[in-house]
């Protein structure tokens, strides 16, 4: 990577002011991946405690490492800047509006009827600034019944969805159980691609944007085949078998790691398949001479291919399919994950260094622009810019000193 290319991409949305009024992490991780690529970032926190998942770390449910919050730092990277205030007085409401009056984001994880409550809706912002871009992100959508409820991912994305569903085996014991954050992090994309489809239009119109992001929404988005097939079908689609092709399976192995293969065009793949395995002796049996009679002998051709992956181990299969064409991957755990040679390859692990000078590695935005990401500068103490910010936004050291000692601000 040159010098050229990692500033290009850290600069992709300089000049961007984007005021964040959010915690936990569906819409602070869209905000830090804003500031990987170069926007200003200002993140609003409550002046005792900062945001709630801060909390999460000091209670022990997130890990913490040499003093650094994994998840806290994962969720707003990028050199964000912290102010305190508090949104449900009405000196901080008049705050923040003052603050939105010169961005050109806000972005909110608040429900709709907060944000009536402390004034902060789209009208209160847009009356502020026409031109803003208005980005919240919620559970379940801002119409109907349930738009106030709250929802984590494990609730409105993993279960109500029907995700959880769809990859719990119908005779498990129990539920499939998602992992931390994952409806999170999907559901933040989505939310920085409506912004920066949103800052696009505004360039060309000058028009501002109301642009919504529900976890329940950006589940249903990723698994619509599923959803749309069983509602056109009249049944689970989920549940039923994905086709008769051998050469598309999961298969495990002596040591009881697993492999999988995707070979869709199986005529294509077959003869080097039969090769890697050591199963030559299939390819002139008739039962599996083509695609065809592989699929009228799935069963027989699957225990076949089954028992020769379980006779050796996982190591010895990762090396065999090395440099084979085909589509194929080990299953691999995420601690693997963090040492896989393409994923450093391609910097989908950085380092970072903390505020308090350790360094982490960290997963940043699954994006490169000019063959780089963008900067991965560490979170902010909570409230640790709220002078800074307050003087440039045009406030003096005798109002910052009133609403401190009002406790408006940290």
């Amino acid at each position: 990577m040159t010098e050229q290319q990692g500033s290009s991409a850290a600069a992709m949305f300089e000049g961007v002011k984007v005021l964040e009024v959010a915690e936990w992490t569906l819409v602070p991780a869209a905000a830090a991946v804003l500031a990987e690529f170069g926007a200003d970032v200002i993140k609003v926190e409550r002046p005792r405690g900062g945001d709630m998942q801060r909390g999460l770390s000091v209670a022990g449910v997130n890990p913490v490492i040499d003093g650094v919050a994994l998840q806290m730092e994962q969720t707003n990277f990028g050199g964000k800047r912290s102010i305190g205030i508090d949104v449900r007085s009405e000196e901080g409401r008049a705050l923040i509006l003052r603050l939105a009056a010169q961005a050109d984001v806000f972005l909110t994880s608040l429900l709709p009827k907060t944000r009536d409550k402390v004034g902060l809706d789209y009208e209160s912002v847009k009356a502020a600034n026409p031109r803003i871009v208005y980005a919240s992100g919620m559970g379940y959508g801002s119409e109907g019944a349930d738009a106030d409820q709250g929802g984590y991912d494990m609730t409105a994305y993993w279960c109500r969805s029907g995700i959880g569903y769809a990859l719990t085996a119908a005779d498990a014991p129990t539920t499939a159980k998602m992992r931390p954050a994952m409806g999170d992090k999907l559901g933040s994309m989505n939310l920085v691609a409506g912004i920066a489809s949103a800052l696009f239009r505004r360039e060309r119109t000058g028009e501002g944007a109301n642009v919504e992001v529900s976890l329940m929404g950006t589940a249903m988005w990723q698994i619509s085949s599923d959803i749309v097939y069983s509602k056109a079908l009249d049944r689970e689609n989920s549940r039923e078998a994905r086709g008769r092709n051998p050469l598309v399976d999961y298969y495990e192995t002596a040591d009881h790691r697993w492999i999988v293969i995707a070979l869709l065009e199986s005529d294509r793949w077959w003869p080097a398949f039969a090769e890697l395995a050591g199963l030559t002796e299939l390819l002139d049996d008739p039962r599996f001479v083509d695609h065809h009679a592989r699929t009228e002998h799935h069963e027989e051709c699957r225990e076949i291919v089954a028992a020769t992956v379980r006779g050796r181990p996982y190591a010895e299969w990762v090396e065999r399919f090395t440099g084979f064409g085909g589509p194929w991957a080990p299953l691999q755990s995420p601690r693997e994950v963090a040492d896989d040679p393409q994923a450093l390859a391609n910097g989908y692990m950085s380092d970072l260094t903390a505020a308090n000078g350790t360094t982490i590695r960290m997963v940043p935005a699954p994006i490169t622009i000019d063959g780089s990401h963008g900067r991965l500068d560490p979170c902010p103490e909570a409230g640790a810019n709220t002078e800074e910010i307050l003087l440039e936004f045009g406030a003096d050291w005798e109002e910052i000193i009133r609403l401190k000692d009002a406790g408006v601000i940290t």
